[in-house]
């Protein structure tokens, strides 16, 4: 039959009208039962079902009120920011990059956009359009095509269960995009009671501050940012169509992947602004003839701590732990929309950051230089800055590391000499020195150590001082200012290791005396006692203590000083000024409280012990001059036995600091002090020292950073203190006990008045984690014990709640 078309068979003919019937007969059934379900879906919406199907429905019913008050109580993720001091943001930490805005702050053509393109009937509707959905029915029942009739209203609901409810969770996702009649019939009825209440205003705001504009950006708020560098309320007619035009596709409209696509739907947007009579047509017209008007470059910000300006990274990351603990989740953080205003100097962080890595430079192998940075306070000691070298990031060849180094137990070799500043304050509490008494210092001894096993007899302790010219005796401030060995091992084991030990986590080493010796939690399945004790634990019996030979945190180092400068008032290393919720209002943020440590008159005289470092035959002598350093200070220097590790611990009023400088490689070696330093390429040590190596980090900053600021006095010392002599009674230090034997303890020892109050803590419940006051009191005097409740409750404040951690949802919802 072919060339014949006009010639048909009888046979051909017959066919031809056979499945033409079949077609019409096929469209009738199609439409007759289009008409009954669409009767169905209205009385299932309307009226309860009876008899055995009432437990589905009113199953279903509770479904529905609660995704329809969660949608009205429960905001979406949105971005929390953290800032500075000065608040500006340093970071971002979010899952959706979306910010709220409120109605007020959308621009009127940004709200008729949506609505002309999307739901044109939204002012007439109550939730449902039932001709838009009838129509679409028949329209894609009859003819095969797909027309979408869902209201801005339903989508809302839709996005909602996407975005909020079943984020993180794939088959919630897909069940609230599934194309049935049980997710339409849900998603309906959500939307008809959403419509009651909430007004129509209120509904297209959440609209536009929930769905997606494009793969990382939610949101009106952020879009408008991210697209034209401008704010909601400030979007133009073309701005404002490209928007709404983009929802319906993110992909496939993305004005910089697909700008012709993006632009002919832009002006479709427009069009229908037109033909809904929002816009006059002639400025229809002419907005067409716009370009898209994006930036070139768009710029979304990056979540958390990794890319952001390198001198905020490991303080940013350290905000992040602090909040953590302190009863802040990780989805929290990510999704509440929290502002977070911290410590953070960016000013001195920027300094300090440039003085590191002139120091050792960021690629240095195997080599590491911390700086971090307290204010001291007696309300409470601010972080500042927390710096190093290496950056904080995930490319290892770059010189970055997600390792908080300067706030972590991070260097492994210890603080050297500087733990003789513990060993000294001891001392001068238990009235076994002061400033100006002599102590014994020949250039090498042995000492017996304690014996802490009946069944073995530890050796005695040999050490020797660094060459010849230490006098003997020497005043222990001329002692910390030139660091002689002997003479603070005797000192330590006079005043006793245990004092010395307890000293230490009362100053503010209480992180670092928890680890072993190799700077993480004890394990009690571990191999000797490096592994299984605390440090506290292990150095019961080591005079090696003072010559500060175990892993530690600078920051706590650093915190340290701040006590000492506190007039003895220990507080928790702080990075939060305060944190505000999404709607602005205060978030408690717990908080262990401040101790006083040391008696004020100990703490104050310690410094002036430590005033000598930087002048005469100080240890930093010679560099604080090279910076015409004449600022009073309180300083000491350390250096581990085999220099890879040297350190600088200054304190001054308002700054309390720490600069580290370790060996951080697979292959650590002794430091030496070239330019920059490098390690050593034989297996013996090398001649970098804390003076030379670590304290022209602290100089060079503090020279560019108080420069034309006045000079302020360190704290007197009190007479008392100046010499060796007994200073009356000590508290016992018994935190880590339990709230019983604590208390028994302090009163065994002549103190009555005994008080507890109880502290949010993961430490085990009953566990006195804190005390004030500590050291020199009279026995009249009454005592505060802190003690955990074993528990940190969930911090206020979060938006969506959190995802489950395995989909709870039923296959059909």
């Amino acid at each position: 039959m072919i060339g014949h078309p006009e010639v048909l068979s009888p046979g051909h003919h017959a066919l031809t009208r056979s499945v033409g019937r079949v077609r019409v007969g096929n469209g009738l059934v199609k439409l007759v039962g289009l008409c009954l379900l669409a009767g169905v879906l209205v009385a299932g919406m309307l009226f309860p079902a009876v008899g055995a199907m009432g437990v589905v429905s009113n199953r279903a019913s509770d479904t529905v009120d609660a995704t329809s008050a969660d949608l009205v109580t429960t905001d979406p993720p949105l971005v929390s920011v953290v800032t500075d001091k000065d608040n500006q943001p340093i970071a971002y930490l979010y899952q959706q990059y979306r910010v709220n805005t409120p109605s007020s702050q959308i621009s009127d053509v940004m709200k008729a956009a949506i609505v002309a393109i999307e739901d044109h009937r939204f002012y007439a509707h109550a939730g449902v359009d039932w001709t838009g959905t009838l129509r679409a029915l028949l329209t894609n029942q009859v003819s095969g095509s797909t027309q979408g009739a869902s209201t801005l209203t339903q989508q809302y609901v839709k996005n909602y269960q996407v975005l909020v409810a079943g984020r993180n969770d794939k088959l919630a996702q897909d069940q609230a995009q599934a194309q049935t009649i049980a997710r339409k019939l849900k998603e309906a009825r959500v939307a008809l009671q959403l419509e009651k209440k909430l007004s129509k205003d209120e509904i297209l705001a959440r609209y536009l501050n929930l769905v997606t504009f494009s793969g990382k950006v939610d949101g009106v708020g952020t879009a408008a940012r991210v697209f034209f560098n401008t704010t909601p309320d400030k979007l133009t007619i073309p701005q404002a169509a490209l928007l709404a035009g983009v929802v319906n596709n993110p992909v496939s409209f993305n004005p910089w992947e697909h700008p012709v696509k993006a632009k002919q739907r832009r002006d479709q947007v427009i069009d229908a602004m037109v033909s809904t009579g929002k816009i006059p047509k002639d400025t229809g017209e002419a907005e067409k003839k716009t370009d898209l008007g994006v930036v070139p470059d768009p710029q979304v910000p990056g979540t958390g701590c990794v890319g952001i300006d390198p001198q905020n990274g490991f303080f940013c990351d350290y905000v992040q732990t602090y909040l953590k603990q302190a009863g802040f989740s990780t989805d929290q953080l990510q999704t509440g929309g929290y502002t977070i205003h911290t410590t953070l100097d960016q000013n001195l962080a920027k300094i300090a950051k440039a003085s590191v890595e002139k120091n050792v430079p960021k690629n240095t192998n195997g080599i590491a230089n911390t700086f971090a940075v307290v204010e001291p306070g007696q309300q409470d000691h601010k972080v500042l800055a927390l710096v190093a070298n290496r950056d904080y990031g995930v490319k290892a060849a770059d010189g970055q590391t997600l390792s908080n180094l300067p706030a972590s137990v991070s260097d492994p070799f210890g603080a050297g000499s500087i733990y003789k500043v513990i060993t000294s304050t001891a001392a001068m509490e238990h009235g076994k020195a002061g400033v100006n008494t002599p102590l014994s210092n020949p250039s090498s001894a042995r000492f017996p150590v304690p014996q802490l096993d009946p069944n073995s007899h530890a050796p005695d302790y040999s050490v020797n001082n660094l060459g010849t010219s230490y006098p003997n005796p020497i005043s222990l401030q001329q002692g910390l200012a030139t660091s002689p060995n002997v003479a603070f091992v005797g000192l330590q084991l006079e005043t006793g290791m245990s004092n010395v030990l307890t000293m230490a986590s009362r100053l503010g080493m209480r992180e670092s005396m928890k680890t072993n010796l190799y700077g993480v939690t004890p394990d009690p399945n571990g191999s000797g006692k490096e592994a299984t004790q605390s440090q506290t634990q292990f150095f019961q019996d080591k005079p090696s203590f003072t010559l500060g030979d175990s892993p530690l945190s600078p920051m706590e180092l650093a915190n340290l000083g701040a006590t000492l400068m506190s007039g003895g008032v220990w507080c928790p290393p702080n990075p939060i000024q305060e944190v505000l919720d999404h709607n602005g209002k205060s978030v408690q943020v717990p908080r262990q409280p401040c101790e006083q440590a040391v008696s004020g008159p100990v703490a104050n005289t310690m410094l002036t012990a430590m005033s000598k470092d930087d002048t005469g035959g100080g240890t930093t002598a010679g560099t604080a001059k090279k910076f015409n350093w004449t600022r009073p200070l309180a300083g000491k220097t350390g250096t581990d036995e085999s220099n890879r590790s040297v350190g600088f611990l200054g304190v001054m009023p308002g700054y309390a600091v720490s600069s580290l400088v370790f060996a951080d490689g697979s292959k650590p070696a002794g430091i030496c002090a070239t330019t920059p330093p490098r390690l050593a390429t034989s297996g013996g040590g090398c001649n970098g020292f804390g003076g030379t190596v670590a304290a022209p980090p602290f100089f060079d900053t503090f020279t560019q950073y108080l420069n034309g600021k006045p000079n302020e006095n360190l704290p007197a010392p009190d007479p008392d203190y100046l010499d060796k002599r007994d200073h009356g009674p000590i508290i016992p230090w018994v935190v880590g006990m339990n709230l019983n034997d604590g208390t028994n303890t302090i009163k065994q020892a002549g103190y009555a008045a005994v008080n507890s109050t109880e502290v949010n803590s993961t430490q085990p419940k009953g566990t006195v984690i804190g005390q004030t006051p500590a050291g020199l009191e009279s026995k009249s005097a009454p005592i505060t014990l802190y003690v955990s409740t074993g528990f940190m409750p969930q911090a206020a404040g979060a938006t969506s709640p959190a995802p489950p951690t395995t989909s709870s949802a039923q296959p059909g919802g």
